[in-house]
């Protein structure tokens, strides 16, 4: 009603199309396809539904089909059933045939020519019915082996074979008919055999179709081919498992060699097993499984080798390694079937794993070579009062080198299995004592002085920090000795297990069933050649320490022979004098090794041994120094100067005093006394050769080493004028050779006192030795 109200207001126009008109033609042309699609849809419907019902026809009419099928073949199963009763019977009727014959010929042998007629007529029927019989299993053999119903065929042929003596017989007097029935059989058991075969070669057939198809093949005396076929069934199936995993190599760089191995040993497991329940324990089937297995195992070890990473890495470590415990496992579990393969194994992998060894061991070596081009990782601050020791608390950590260098061993021992320590534990041991000695090398480039070892292969200037200081220098041997007292027997003793242990063990890789790693005596013997690399460390600092006291900057000696020349007068005797000390040199030595023991007993406390060997080899070196030195002896043979007793005197008492330091301090040996020995022989002979009369001109022992002991009572307390201004000049010979800037000041008398509290007579003992100071 708007609309037409709305035209009758508005006149319309010609160029102007009505709303009204709009409507109704887009109205008619949707309703237009409403209904075309409404009627396409009832179509489709109408089809769907033929189609249902022609797949529901077609369907019942197949199953209809198939119930037919089954039909006709139980059919014919009754009728073959049914021919085979009929033909029993036809033999029934025939041998009772025969049998009333031969009564009735005995009953009328006198007509011998109408018997004859009668034989040859019943031989022409039984060759008759043979030929029938013979003709029909052909032709039953022959639909069943077209059918591939091999199983069938199979029982066929053994029941014929049975049955049939002919078949067996292997004489030359056959009949011809016989002889073509024999051929044709023997044919047709080939082409079972060769369906067989086939069956057998078939990629995808499961494990029980197999074993069917070989016992078939065993049935038909196809034994050794069987055998063959099962090996090659299960290399073809292991090919398989292996070219699906080895892409994931690459992704599992640890853990693929484990993976191969289960692979391949599982395999071999299986195939064992399957060939004793199917051929039995022949030695000719076992041979041939032994070999099949050598050669999987030989490819095997190939593939490891192929897909290993990069030989100096810790994964290919750690592959070798898992490689070398799992497979090992492996062989110990199929030894239970007669199988040993661990030493073919280990021929194998030995090379592999010795290279992957030697080349993670140069890795570590280079690792810490590269300690001594960084600053920060040799700078050892003095630290008094911080031992290093693992027994210490958490505050109170090793150097930077130790902890990398600890690291870099770590690293390594890590990656190892127990069955590789089995194998390859000693030449493991010697690999990280030639670390040590590396790391040595290293700690000896950052002490002072020049070097002896020929062998380190970098010139001291590749190292950017020096341990100048007496502080600085013990807490580098205290860093060292950690290492090889503590640290590394520790890293060591967690995988290795020692033979002496095996009855207390709870467990380990051989739990006390089989021979260990490493036997107590390896162990001990390690250990004593990773004390000899620290006694290398040790024997440099003493050296260098000990020159540096000996040696002014001027390059010239302090321990001048002509020292012991110059007497008080021509008649003096040291004998007579009320206060007798040794020579200057030997009291600066004293307060050397006095500042010293102060020193050693802050940065290396808790360390009681070290201290004692160390101070020990200073004093070895010292004398060993004054032994060996020509240049001081060569003064006592010079004929242009004249000797007096008061130089032997002088001499013998620097020799004792030497002595009762190391005494006093706790740390005398039996070297020290030998090497003192040997210098007052020496020079009781030089000063003999020069006219001098030890008889009259030494007094006894005992008075040199009374005066020695007073000697060292009066520099350590100072008690009268004469003796401190003695003590002030050695004091002041000490100061001219050491560096005041570096090294700490000079205790105080109390503290001296302190650090040789040992000197009390009743409180000396022989020091305990860490290494054998003989050795």
């Amino acid at each position: 009603m708007e609309s037409s109200e709305e035209e009758d207001y508005f006149p319309t126009h010609e160029s102007i199309t009505p709303q009204s008109s709009i409507n109704s033609i887009y109205q008619s042309h949707t309703e237009k396809g409403i209904r075309k699609i409404c009627s396409e849809l009832l179509e489709l419907k109408d089809a769907v539904e033929n189609l249902s019902g022609n797949m529901q026809s077609k369907y019942l009419a197949f199953l209809r089909i198939s119930e037919e099928v089954v039909e006709v073949e139980q059919e014919l199963i009754e009728l073959q059933k049914h021919v085979s009763s009929q033909g029993i019977l036809v033999q029934d009727l025939m041998s009772g045939v025969c049998r009333e014959l031969e009564v009735w010929n005995k009953f009328n042998s006198k007509e011998p020519v109408a018997k004859q007629d009668l034989q040859s007529e019943l031989n022409e029927l039984m060759n008759g019915n043979m030929k029938d019989h013979n003709v029909s299993f052909l032709e039953t053999l022959d639909v069943l082996l077209a059918e591939h119903k091999t199983e069938e065929a199979l029982s066929v042929l053994d029941a014929e074979e049975k049955k049939s003596s002919e078949l067996n017989d292997l004489g030359e007097d056959l009949t011809p008919e016989i002889s073509v029935y024999k051929t044709a059989f023997l044919k047709r058991k080939a082409m079972l055999v060769d369906q067989l075969v086939g069956i057998s070669e078939q990629p995808s057939l499961c494990i029980s179709e197999l074993k069917k198809a070989l016992s078939g093949l065993i049935k038909l005396g196809q034994g050794p081919l069987a055998h063959q076929l099962l090996l090659k069934a299960y290399g073809s199936r292991l090919q398989k498992s292996v070219d699906a995993f080895l892409p994931s190599c690459s992704i599992y760089s640890e853990t693929y060699t484990a993976t191969l191995s289960q692979l391949v040993f599982s395999t071999i497991s299986i195939a064992t097993k399957e060939s004793g329940l199917l051929f039995g324990d022949m030695s000719q089937y076992t041979n041939r499984i032994v070999h099949w297995a050598e050669c999987e195992i030989e490819s095997f070890v190939r593939l490891v080798k192929e897909n290993s990473p990069l030989s100096e890495s810790s994964s290919a470590l750690r592959s070798a390694s898992i490689c070398i415990q799992a497979s090992l496992s492996h062989c110990s579990l199929l030894e239970s079937q007669g199988l040993k393969f661990s030493k073919l194994l280990m021929v194998l992998l030995r090379p592999f794993i010795e290279e992957v060894l030697d080349l993670n061991f140069k890795r570590a070596r280079r690792r810490i070579l590269d300690l001594a081009r960084h600053d920060d990782t040799l700078h050892l601050s003095p630290q008094v009062g911080s031992p290093l020791s693992v027994a210490a608390p958490l505050n109170n950590m090793l150097t930077s080198s130790c902890k990398k260098f600890m690291s870099i061993v770590k690293d390594i021992l890590d990656q190892l299995t127990p069955m590789v320590i089995l194998h390859f534990g000693g030449s493991i041991l010697n690999k990280i004592l030639h670390l040590f000695d590396r790391y040595v090398d290293i700690l000896i480039k950052a002490l002072p002085g020049p070097s002896e070892d020929d062998n380190l292969v970098e010139s001291k200037e590749s190292v950017g920090f020096r341990a100048e200081t007496d502080a600085e220098q013990l807490e580098l041997l205290g860093t060292a000795f950690t290492v090889a007292d503590e640290l590394l027997p520790m890293a060591v003793s967690k995988i290795f297990m020692l033979r002496t242990d095996n009855k207390g063990t709870d467990g380990g890789p051989n739990e006390g069933n089989g021979p260990v790693a490493i036997s107590t005596v390896e162990y001990k013997d390690w250990r004593r050649h990773l004390q000899h690399s620290l006694d290398k460390l040790r024997d440099h600092f003493c050296r260098q320490y000990v020159l540096t006291f000996i040696y002014t900057r001027e390059g010239k000696a302090r321990l001048d022979a002509r020292i012991y020349l110059e007497g008080k007068g021509e008649g003096d005797d040291l004998f007579w004098d009320s206060d007798p000390l040794p020579s200057l040199p030997f009291q600066a030595l004293f307060a050397r090794l006095q500042q010293l023991a102060s020193v050693v007993g802050d940065v290396l406390l808790g360390k009681e041994k070290m201290q004692k060997v160390l101070l020990s080899r200073l004093t070895e070196t010292v004398i060993m120094w004054l032994s060996e030195e020509q240049e001081f002896w060569e003064v006592f043979d010079d004929e242009t100067v004249q000797l007096q007793p008061f130089g032997l005197q002088q001499l013998i008492l620097d020799m004792h005093f030497i002595v009762e330091i190391a005494v006093c301090g706790g740390y005398s040996s039996r070297n020290v006394h030998q090497l003192v020995s040997a210098i007052i022989t020496r020079a009781i002979g030089a000063f003999s050769a020069r006219g001098v009369d030890p008889q009259s001109a030494l007094p006894e022992d005992e008075w040199f080493v009374d005066t020695a002991k007073s000697a060292i009572n009066k520099l350590m307390l100072g008690t009268s004028g004469s003796e401190s201004s003695e003590v002030d000049e050695h004091i002041v010979l000490h100061d001219e050779i050491s560096d005041s800037d570096e090294t700490p000041s000079t205790p105080s008398t109390i503290e001296s006192v302190d650090s040789f509290a040992s000197a009390n007579n009743g409180e000396i003992e022989s020091p305990v030795y860490f290494t054998d100071p003989e050795s």
